[in-house]
């Protein structure tokens, strides 16, 4: 079953023409893979398993996918766009596939340059984020073309979300909210990490997630110290806090829940007076989500508020960014950040410190749409819990 509707993938497409109308470009190579999705998913609705890939877009004409012989009949299946070519370069290295038809860089321009004319400049998206030899061969096989990296004017395309993408985000937060009653309800002492993180993928698994942005975090006592912790066998001790996580996919686009829970089902007063840190933090960054506010802007309050209460040494992520096919993408609206937030976007609020003597790391995260008027909830269930007392 294909997840990107026809007139989403069309109006994606025709937004990369005008990149390469607009900077005399005669195709864009779009690279992805299993680690970096995003960008490939963003045109296709789809990601292969095991081998990486390019989108091909020509200024003109038709699309393909650039892959190998074992996702071929997958994106055939599953992709919004379905012309495929393979080729070595996105190849499970060593593998023989003898009955695949594989293509090499001069068989491609001799196709190209049949229906394009001849193809003097490229851009390319997501180059550093290529394997060293897959960007090698690439640059080798384009030999006498000009290569423009355009991966900074790509990705502002997915800054701003449609009502479609934004409509498949709130669907997964709510799979979010179901994961997190899963998990909630599963904790107690004596409980194994898996086992929560298990009763969170499963609540959403069943109920329709089509993946997941990152690995279910559950991390116990001192574990939650490794800001993303996945889950373990270590068993849930009395008295111990529990910092959750996870991210249900609908459709490629991601939800998020964070929490940060008693093992023994009540605070005791000193955690009590720690979430209360967390949740003015999360007030404040809030107050801050509307049109036309920076980033540092965003980041300030919260920050100063940390360093008010001794927090701030412990700080290691900022408090908002951006959510959509990946459960954390740019725009990052950190101290240093001039990126300014417009209605479209799809924001998290993630408050959060780790290596606190006291309390380890912690964590509270829930998402938010930006309107005209500021943030709306994609969980009001999590941003009242979040930002209540």
């Amino acid at each position: 079953m294909r997840s990107l509707e026809c007139s989403e993938s069309d109006a994606r497409l025709a937004k990369v023409r005008e990149i390469l109308e607009s900077k005399n470009l005669d195709l864009a190579l779009v690279y992805y893979d299993e680690f970096n999705i995003g960008n490939g998913w963003y045109l296709t609705g789809w990601c292969p398993q095991f081998e990486s890939g390019a989108v091909l877009v020509p200024r003109k004409g038709t699309p393909m996918i650039l892959g190998g012989p074992e996702s071929e009949p997958f994106a055939k299946l599953d992709s919004a766009i379905t012309e495929t070519r393979n080729f070595p370069v996105f190849m499970v290295p060593d593998e023989e596939y003898p009955n695949a038809t594989i293509l090499d860089f001069p068989a491609l321009f001799k196709e190209l340059n049949a229906k394009l004319g001849t193809v003097r400049r490229v851009g390319l998206v997501g180059a550093g984020r290529m394997p060293a030899d897959a960007h090698r061969q690439i640059v080798e096989g384009f030999k006498g073309v000009e290569l423009v990296d355009i991966t900074g004017d790509y990705v502002q395309l997915r800054f701003a979300k449609s009502a479609w993408e934004l409509d498949q985000i709130a669907a997964a937060f709510q799979l979010a909210d179901h994961s997190y009653d899963a998990m909630r309800a599963k904790i107690r002492p004596g409980i194994s990490e898996i086992e929560v993180a298990a009763a969170g993928e499963y609540a959403a698994r069943s109920r329709g997630a089509n993946g997941f942005g990152f690995s279910a975090i559950v991390g116990s006592g001192k574990r939650s110290n490794a800001v993303v912790p996945t889950a373990s066998s270590k068993r849930l001790e009395a008295g111990e806090m529990v910092m959750i996580g996870i991210s249900p996919k609908v459709r490629g686009y991601a939800g998020v829940v964070g929490d940060t829970l008693p093992a023994s089902g009540e605070y005791r007063a000193n955690q009590k007076e720690c979430l209360k840190h967390l949740k003015e933090a999360f007030r404040l960054t809030k107050a801050q989500l509307l049109p036309g506010k920076i980033g540092k802007e965003i980041d300030a309050p919260a920050r100063a508020y940390f360093t008010k209460h001794n927090l701030l040494k412990y700080l290691v992520c900022p408090f908002v960014h951006t959510i959509g096919l990946h459960e954390a993408e740019s725009p990052f609206f950190g101290p240093h950040s001039t990126d300014m937030l417009k209605p479209g976007m799809a924001t998290c609020i993630d408050v959060s410190f780790f290596g606190h003597p006291e309390f380890n790391g912690v964590r509270i995260e829930t998402g938010y749409r930006i309107t005209e008027k500021g943030a709306a909830p994609f969980s009001p269930k999590m941003d009242a819990l979040l930002t209540g007392d």
